[in-house]
């Protein structure tokens, strides 16, 4: 069962980047537009379920909890606002790729938190590194509005990796349903106000922008981002990241499919670089997590 909710966890996050790249090109629908009412729609159709087990649940949300929520959700409405905005002015395969640079934010942070990583980490990081540089090059050659567009995507994938840790928080004692009902509900209210201040229009859309809307909404949020949630549950938040990973591959396979995407070599090469480090920054955290159990074994045995 959890092989199958990974499965279409990363299916419905592949579709994401192509989706959106397709809505924004074809229709008037802005970009916080997207974000907004997939967060809205999702915390209306999260919250039944809520309701109808225990209609209580979310009255007993304790303050810890709502803090950990707002943080996710302040970091989640942001990082929409940076990768749907990259959409528009870069390539879908290498938005998703720098956005998907999530797993190496988490090490980062947590470098910053004064937890030590090992090298395997550290070179893979570096790997990473090395494939960002590959892809802002090329689009640093090509148009201003690509390397904008790839900036974007990076501070995307930062916050991406403060929204990840900031939930798998919040999982440790939360339900999926209350947790995304009211991390996904405070997004959408983080996106209206941001919306409000940008100018950019929430309604008014012709139908084919609605469908669009729904798409992204049930593929990406109701199927992506609620199978991810539910698996921080009983997965590590680095772990999910890792699964996250084939969003790269998926995506830019989705974009030469059906948005007849095509790009240099060296940028391709720079997604490879990416998914290759992120997958080193992965497995050497899961290394060294396995080593940390008998040294704390030890330290309780006195």
């Amino acid at each position: 069962m959890t092989f199958l909710i990974a499965a279409l966890g990363v299916l419905g996050v592949a579709s994401s980047g192509p989706l959106i790249a397709g809505t924004l090109g074809a229709t008037t629908v802005s970009a916080l537009a997207i974000a907004f009412w997939r967060n809205a729609i999702g915390a209306a159709v999260m919250v039944a379920p809520v309701v109808v087990r225990d209609r209580h649940e979310l009255g007993r949300i304790r303050a810890s909890e709502f803090r950990w929520c707002l943080i996710a959700a302040v970091a989640l409405a942001l990082h929409f606002a940076c990768f749907i905005t990259s959409l528009q002015l870069t390539s879908v395969a290498a938005a998703t790729a720098l956005v998907c640079l999530q797993s190496a934010w988490i090490a980062v942070i947590q470098l910053f938190r004064g937890i030590r990583h090992s090298w395997t980490v550290l070179a893979g990081l570096a790997i990473a590194f090395v494939g960002v540089v590959a892809i802002t090059g090329f689009d640093m050659g090509s148009s201003p509005e690509a390397l904008a567009g790839d900036l974007l995507a990076v501070a995307g994938g930062a916050l991406a990796g403060l929204y990840t840790l900031a939930g798998g928080k919040a999982r440790q004692t939360m339900t999926t349903g209350s947790y995304t009902t009211l991390c996904y509900g405070m997004c959408a209210a983080v996106v209206a106000v941001l919306a409000l201040f940008s100018g950019q229009p929430l309604i008014g859309f012709e139908a084919a922008g609605w469908l669009g809307i729904v798409a992204i909404t049930v593929c990406a949020q109701l199927v992506g981002h609620t199978a991810f949630n539910h698996l921080l549950a009983t997965m590590s938040p680095l772990l999910v990241s890792m699964i996250i990973l084939l969003e790269i591959p998926g995506a830019a396979l989705l974009a030469a499919v059906f948005l007849a995407e095509t790009l240099p070599a060296g940028t391709y090469a720079g997604l490879a670089l990416i998914l290759v480090g992120l997958a080193v920054v992965v497995a050497g955290q899961r290394s060294s997590a396995r080593k940390a159990v008998p040294r704390l074994a030890e330290l309780g045995t006195d």
